[in-house]
């Protein structure tokens, strides 16, 4: 669907229309992508990361975190427990810790891949022959967020870092063959609703298989600590206009929802959205990764505790559990590849 900016600024603004709009992208989500959740298997394999982004729990100059990163025998073995639970998609996800270079991550992608999985990668910023090994190797998408396209807020944010390079490594990713997923936060501060409608048809221009919308929540271990959040009205309307613009896409529910209220996610299901990633790294880790507060429920769950609370969530609303890859399309990219 095509919409003005001046439409979804409407939109984005209008509080008594809401349960419309929420309503309509439902159905639009029924229409294209069907009553399937996808699942993603999230696994969690270092919270070292380079950067120093205000709104990160995970920011490098955050002394209070208790650094990790899993060793190749670790991520093999949770990705083959998450497969061999059901889940047709593993989610490798770090901060930007770069003692994972090609060399020491390629091995673990291939060993991952014959699980018959799916992978995504979200380790954000490298260079193109890094992205090239990881597709070469057997990664499937790649994730990496915009945040927001005001590049003065970005810049402000994200201090030392290039909001040009970070669309250039989503158009290395793009050309690489890569499933693109990238995603934006809503409700940071100094952001402008005329701002989220540019990010939205932003994404839409750039053409994302998949796009995570979630609302700003405060770390008080973070220089926002004391600001303002975002709120879930606001990213339930965001992410309904996301399925309305992109209408075929893979929209998940996130976290940052769920965060903000206990049936969050649900409510996103019911919204647009067309996938869940629970979390698979143990424990011990799992709540290491904390990038904003209340991110983590329930963080002793054993991956089989997680994966039988999110069929039961998605059987509830009277959805279906999800039993392919469930890429953008039905495409498997890199999965048909390895078998041909």
């Amino acid at each position: 669907m095509n919409l003005s900016k001046t439409e979804i600024i409407r939109l984005l603004s209008d509080d008594e229309h809401e349960a419309k709009l929420l309503s309509h992208a439902d159905a639009v989500r029924r229409q294209y992508v069907g009553d399937e959740v996808h699942l993603r298997a999230l696994l969690e394999f270092s919270n070292i990361c380079r950067n120093n982004c205000l709104y990160c729990g995970l920011r490098k100059d955050n002394l209070k975190v208790k650094r990790y990163h899993l060793s190749a025998e670790e991520m093999v073995e949770t990705a083959r427990l998450a497969a061999q639970l059901g889940f047709k998609t593993v989610v490798m996800q770090s901060g930007e810790d770069m003692y994972y270079t090609a060399a020491r991550l390629c091995p673990i992608i291939e060993a991952i891949k014959k699980f018959d999985v799916a992978i995504t990668l979200s380790i954000g910023e490298r260079s193109y022959a890094d992205y090239k090994a990881f597709r070469e190797a057997g990664a499937d998408r790649y994730l990496m967020r915009i945040e927001t396209t005001n590049q003065e807020l970005y810049h402000r944010l994200d201090p030392k870092m290039s909001w040009q390079h970070r669309y250039d490594c989503l158009m290395m990713i793009k050309e690489l063959g890569y499933e693109l997923g990238s995603g934006i936060m809503v409700g940071l501060p100094d952001q402008t609703i005329d701002s989220v409608a540019d990010d939205l048809l932003f994404l839409q221009q750039i053409g994302v298989d998949m796009a995570g919308i979630g609302p700003f929540i405060p770390h008080p271990e973070t220089p926002l600590a004391d600001c303002k959040g975002g709120t879930l009205h606001l990213a339930l309307r965001t992410m309904a206009i996301m399925r309305l613009l992109l209408p075929d896409i893979n929209i998940p529910a996130t976290t940052a929802m769920e965060a903000l209220a206990q049936n969050g996610q649900a409510l996103a299901l019911n919204s647009g959205a067309n996938v869940l990633m629970p979390n698979v790294t143990a424990g011990g880790y799992c709540k290491l990764y904390e990038l904003y507060p209340g991110q983590k429920h329930s963080i002793n769950n054993t991956p089989k505790q997680w994966y039988d609370s999110v069929c039961s969530k998605i059987n509830s609303i009277g959805r279906i559990v999800g039993q392919g890859y469930g890429g953008h399309k039905s495409t498997l990219l890199s999965h048909k590849k390895s078998e041909a």
